[in-house]
């Protein structure tokens, strides 16, 4: 039987073609290979750059986004690595090799400054390139996410869904296990037929040991973490009933980052807020990154 979800995503490549984006494999060194939806042509017009999270690839997480935004600014969308068609033969599993690679990747393709928008993985290997690479990385807009997965907001985080680790919780074997999984990361899951959930996990979840690893180097030691001083300007766009990371640790992170951070959040959305409420997002994001673009000096 012909897989769904990959029948899905070669209409979707098709559409997004159609909108003047086009996928790129760039070499960041041998042996580590990334794979990223660029414009077709290069503008004046400013660099968005969409994270995605742990779960899902770059152009299944953003689909509604890069519809929305090709036609004002240069919108960029990587998989990371062990996620569509990104490898390393590289060991280091860290957020901060994933952030290494992506700004590697952007320089490639001739991007000089951005703005990040990322979503609960994506939004953690995103606090990492602006703390690395702040002369890339103008503004930020993050959802559901944490500067650092410390220990402590780790356990938090899991106790609040059930679950003893991220890699029980993230890596489901089973379409129960991915329906329960789905169902917390959702105010509202949609009723699926079960061969989407099969089709999902044949399609969507290879790399096990890599992302098993991954997992675990993203948890850190509270002793380990210490908050970073971002110069970006830093705009949280949550869904205001994630289960995983809840309004609490948005009010947190807002703190944390300081008086370069703003905050909203949106109702009956949780942690996959893009997906699950695109239309409200995209009309949020759009004012948001407007207004950061405007606070940059770039005006398109």
């Amino acid at each position: 039987m012909v897989n769904i979800i990959t029948i899905y995503k070669l209409l979707l490549h098709g559409l997004l073609k159609l909108v003047g984006m086009t996928q790129r494999t760039i070499e960041i060194e041998p042996g580590t290979i990334l794979n990223i939806w660029v414009p077709k042509k290069t503008t004046k017009k400013h660099a968005v750059v969409l994270l995605h999270p742990f779960g899902f690839d770059g152009i299944l997480t953003w689909q509604f986004q890069v519809l929305a935004l090709a036609k004002t600014y240069e919108v960029y969308v990587p998989d990371f690595l062990f996620f569509g068609s990104s490898v390393t033969d590289r060991p280091d599993r860290t957020a901060s090799f994933q952030a290494e690679c992506m700004a590697k990747g952007l320089r490639k393709l001739g991007v000089e400054k951005c703005t990040l928008v990322g979503v609960s993985y994506g939004g953690m290997v995103g606090f990492k390139m602006a703390e690395m690479y702040p002369d890339l990385v103008e503004s930020m807009v993050v959802s559901c996410s944490v500067m650092g997965l410390t220990e402590s907001v780790s356990n938090a985080a899991l106790e609040r869904i059930g679950y003893e680790s991220w890699v029980d919780f993230l890596l489901p074997k089973t379409v129960d296990a991915l329906k329960v999984q789905l169902d917390i990361a959702c105010y509202k899951l949609p009723t699926l037929p079960a061969v989407v959930y099969k089709h999902i996990l044949e399609a969507l979840f290879d790399h096990r040991k890599e992302r098993i690893e991954l997992l675990q180097a993203l948890v850190i030691s509270d002793k380990e973490f210490s908050i970073p001083h971002f110069s970006q300007k830093i705009h949280l766009l949550w869904g205001e009933n994630d289960k995983i990371f809840d309004m609490q640790v948005a009010r947190n992170l807002k703190e944390q980052v300081g008086q370069n951070a703003t905050m909203e959040s949106i109702e009956k959305a949780g942690h996959l807020v893009n997906l699950e409420r695109p239309f409200v997002y995209n009309r949020q994001l759009k004012t948001i990154l407007a207004s950061l673009v405007h606070a940059n000096g770039q005006h398109n």
